[in-house]
Formats: C-alpha cells, sequence, structure tokens
C-alpha cells in the first residue's frame, strides 16, 4: 500500500480525551530518550565536528522534552506519570537497536526519528488544533536530516559492502519500531482510540504501519540504502 493511498477523513477528538495525556507522555519520554541516546552517540563521532552537530540535535531533542512537559502541566497532568507507562517499551527498543559505529548511529537516529515523528504525525490528524500545534512543535525538523543524508552518503561512496550493511540496518531499525508501536497501541487504550479517529479504518494500526513504511523506504533511498 502506497503512501498516496486514499485516506478517510480523520475524526476530531475532544481536548480532553484521555489519549492526549498519553500521546503527550509518550512524546515526551521519546524526547528524553533521544536526548540521552545522542549524548552517548557523540562518542562514536570521529572528530570535533561531528560531536558538536550531535551535541546540538540532543539540545534541541530536551528543548521539545521541555516543551511537551509544560503541554501535560496546562492540562493539570503530572509529566513523570504520563511518560511512565512507556519506559519499558522506548527503552527496550533503544536496547535491542544499539548501534555498534558512527554511521550505525547516524542511521538509527534519522530512520528512528523519522518513524518516531510520522506516528505522532499520523494521529495527531485527530487532535484539536491547539494539540496537533504542540505536537507540530515538538516534531519540529531539528537540522538532522541534512546533516545524517551528508554524512551517510559520503561514506558510502564507492562501498558497496558498507551499503549493504547499513541497509539490513535499516530495515531492521523498521522491523523493532513496528513491533514497539503495536505494543504500545495494544496497552494503551487512549492511544489506540486515537489511531483509529486518525486512520478512519477499523483496521487502524495496520493502515498506519503501512504509512511508515513507505516514508521509511523514501528515507532509505535519501541515505543511498534504497
Amino acid at each position: 500500500m502506497s503512501q498516496t493511498m486514499s485516506r478517510t477523513t480523520a475524526t476530531t477528538l475532544p481536548g480532553d480525551h484521555p489519549g492526549i495525556d498519553e500521546l503527550y507522555g509518550l512524546l515526551a519520554h521519546g524526547q528524553l530518550t533521544a536526548f540521552y541516546r545522542l549524548a552517548e552517540d557523540a562518542a562514536f563521532a570521529p572528530d570535533l565536528a561531528g560531536r558538536v552537530a550531535i551535541a546540538r540535535l540532543a539540545a534541541a531533542d530536551f528543548d521539545h522534552f521541555e516543551l511537551l512537559c509544560g503541554a501535560l502541566r496546562e492540562r493539570g497532568a503530572d509529566p513523570e506519570t504520563a511518560m511512565a507507562p512507556f519506559a519499558e517499551i522506548l527503552d527496550g527498543y533503544h536496547a535491542s537497536t544499539a548501534p555498534a559505529g558512527w554511521l550505525e548511529a547516524l542511521v538509527k537516529a534519522y530512520l528512528g526519528d523519522g518513524l518516531a515523528a510520522d506516528f505522532h504525525r499520523e494521529i495527531a490528524a485527530a487532535l484539536p488544533a491547539d494539540v496537533r500545534e504542540v505536537v507540530r512543535r515538538a516534531l519540529e525538523d531539528t537540522g538532522m536530516s541534512e546533516f545524517v543524508v551528508g554524512e551517510v552518503r559520503g561514506a558510502l561512496a564507492g562501498a558497496d559492502p558498507l551499503a549493504a550493511r547499513l541497509s539490513l540496518w535499516g530495515r531492521r531499525l523498521l522491523g523493532e519500531a513496528v513491533t514497539q508501536a503495536q505494543h504500545v497501541a495494544a496497552q494503551r487504550d487512549g492511544l489506540a482510540e486515537l489511531v483509529l479517529a486518525a486512520t478512519g479504518d477499523v483496521s487502524g494500526l495496520g493502515v498506519l504501519i503501512d504509512r511508515l513504511q513507505a516514508r521509511h523506504t523514501e528515507r532509505m533511498e535519501s541515505l543511498g540504502l534504497g
């Protein structure tokens, strides 16, 4: 199923829907985890320029985390309480996809964060305008795309074995991300309702995953890993 598939118009949910707190909690925990992950991955950088670039990306993720915590407090929710249900799932994803070097770290950051952003943007289609705006700001491009694509494409020039290895790595990241998305939807009723409302389809998660896979393929191609 392609990204250009026909879509049923999303159903807009009320601003007090419990799934909104769950979505903010999931996104906040994801941004916090990304901050720590990038800080660790900076150790793989081959030079100071790479470490500086990663530090800037990590700082942007922390700013997004703070934005989401503020949004949760405005709704009368405690950020730590909202994030807690997703700790095990997100920690499991990162533990199972620990990069072995600089290029794997970059590919994971680009593809993994892209998948997470797509997941949240799809769900946001069913949210009130003010909530969609918070999600949009929390997922703003940090400049990662241009940096990562340049680094990876430069390293791949004339290195076919490396391209094959990173292609496998990219497919593994997709598989792990889909598994975690299925776990989240299965365990959190509020988020499951957001998925259904956003996709307009009784098989909502499957429809959403099809869209995520299409965009993942586009990102792989942009890295030269098609």
